[in-house]
């Protein structure tokens, strides 16, 4: 089992006859780990969290909880296959909230601090942060910076607002890596990988934080909290 997409590709790299099962954040037909989602073919398959549609569902979320927003930060590596596939996707949306974006390319956390003075300077009035390794593994440096520079951010991991973070909404990984064992039992029952369409998220999660909220001076409407899966207290 590959729980990321460089396990995955090493995986697949060394054996090309014991099946892998990957759940991963990223594009597994960009990456070459699978020929097709509905076909994979060779012996890999399993679970994508890749959604980038829900980009634009992170706006929404930013938008209800600062109605005059007009301005987002966006956190976004070019390097990338996922965070591209959700800049992309995060164009339309942003036209029809009326919310201009403010592009923040970082391709390393040495880029962090100069992409938060760029975000200030244009005066963001929010962060949005586009899936990438990247920053699922600096959450709590970008959370604090986040703090530093008053933005309410929000990002697709749930442990991102367990860092400190403002808004998590993405892929509940639990319920993806329960279906991962049903992947496992059939491959174990004699079902070949290369025949097991890749499946993608049904399930997802919201987690506020109101520690955070309240240190930013934010009410969070009645009307996402009770969509909230947790709230942070």
């Amino acid at each position: 089992i590959g729980s990321s997409t460089p396990e995955a590709l090493a995986a697949k790299n060394a054996t090309r006859t014991i099946p892998i099962v990957m759940v991963i954040p990223g594009d597994p037909v960009g990456t070459g780990l699978v020929e097709s989602l509905a076909r994979p073919g060779g012996n890999s398959t399993g679970l994508s969290q890749i959604a980038p549609e829900l980009a634009g569902k992170r706006l929404e979320l930013l938008k209800e909880i600062v109605p005059k927003l007009s301005r987002v930060a966006v956190l976004w590596n070019p390097q990338g296959t996922t965070s591209p596939l959700s800049w992309k996707e995060i164009q339309l949306p942003a036209r029809e909230l009326g919310v201009q974006l403010h592009s923040l390319e970082v391709r390393s956390p040495n880029d962090f601090d100069k992409a938060f003075e760029d975000a200030t300077r244009a005066r963001a009035g929010a962060l949005a942060i586009m899936p990438n390794p990247v920053f699922a593994g600096n959450l709590k440096r970008i959370a604090d910076l986040a703090a530093k520079h008053r933005l309410p951010s929000i990002f697709q991991l749930r442990e991102f607002a367990d860092a400190g973070g403002l808004v998590a909404y993405g892929p509940d990984r639990s319920d993806m890596f329960r279906r991962a064992a049903t992947f496992v039992d059939k491959i174990l029952k004699g079902a070949k990988p290369a025949d097991l369409p890749v499946e993608q998220p049904t399930r997802f999660e919201l987690v506020i934080n109101l520690k955070t909220a309240k240190a930013l001076g934010l009410t969070i409407p009645p009307s996402v909290l009770i969509r909230a899966d947790e709230v942070i207290q």
